[in-house]
């Protein structure tokens, strides 16, 4: 015979592991290196800049 399993605890690891393979699902099509989230972010300060230069002064 083999041993009794708690069910809640079977059904709560289940879902913890649907949810852990979902959020790895979601990094890899979400997600964005630091490296890539530096460079947008230097290339918005750029155009903001650049707009700010040719703005005229009132």
């Amino acid at each position: 015979m083999s041993s009794p399993i708690n069910l809640n605890k079977a059904r709560k690891e289940r879902n913890r592991t649907s949810r852990k393979a979902q959020a790895d699902e979601n990094a890899v099509s979400f997600g964005q290196t630091k490296t890539q989230k530096e460079l947008l972010k230097a290339k918005a300060q750029k155009i903001s800049r650049n707009l700010d230069a040719h703005k005229r002064e009132t």
